[in-house]
């Protein structure tokens, strides 16, 4: 009978270095024990909603995800179990039909600038991860994604970060780090902080074999 797969929370502000960090312990452990759930793909679903109607969700709030969906996936991947993951697609703001099939492994990574304010998610980490990067090199992470990867302007990221990211961000994310067994300054560039965290890993995934 296997044991628990070892469960790893990453969270931090929107442009931290999330995606980074999570890719270099991939890399270190080997991704192929490794599962990776990203909040992001856990919106709620829009399609009840008009185009307009979504332009409006404040996406950094917590209200934005469905956590009771990205938690019961948890708990069956956790249990071997695969799971269908849900598609978001930023284009036209809502889930896609189509869905994404994802089997367990030993190692699960939790990602999101949220999953470590969610009791019932934290509770079911080994190791909670806060990566703490500077707001100004967050923003302009943030502008370089969503221009070329999701199809916006300028001028509205710009806009939805000073409305909506930035006081989600102080009032939401920043709190959670206190939750947090390692706060990883500057991202996956921390060398330092990738390789003990990897270490760790490797320790609890011997000891369960």
């Amino acid at each position: 009978m296997k044991r628990k797969p070892v469960v790893i929370g990453v969270a931090g502000g929107s442009g931290s270095g999330k995606t980074s960090v999570t890719r270099s312990i991939c890399r270190r452990i080997s991704s192929e024990c490794i599962v990776v759930l990203e909040q992001d793909d856990y919106y709620k679903d829009q399609s009840h909603l008009s185009f307009e109607e979504r332009l409006k969700t404040n996406y950094d709030h917590p209200s934005a995800f469905d956590n009771d969906l990205l938690i019961a996936h948890l708990q069956q991947l956790i249990n071997y179990q695969p799971i269908y993951r849900p598609v978001y697609d930023y284009t036209v703001h809502t889930r896609r039909e189509e869905t994404v099939l994802v089997e367990p492994k030993d190692v699960i990574i939790v990602e999101g600038i949220l999953v470590l304010g969610e009791p019932r998610l934290t509770a079911m980490m080994d190791m909670k991860v806060f990566v703490d990067t500077d707001a100004d090199i967050r923003i302009i992470r943030r502008i370089l994604r969503d221009t070329k990867e999701r199809g916006r302007n300028l001028d509205s990221v710009i806009r939805q970060y000073v409305e909506k990211v930035r006081p989600s961000h102080i009032q939401f994310v920043e709190p959670t780090k206190k939750f947090a067994d390692v706060i990883i300054p500057e991202g996956g560039e921390n060398a330092v902080a990738i390789d003990m965290i990897a270490s760790k890993i490797e320790s609890v995934l011997g000891k369960n074999n």
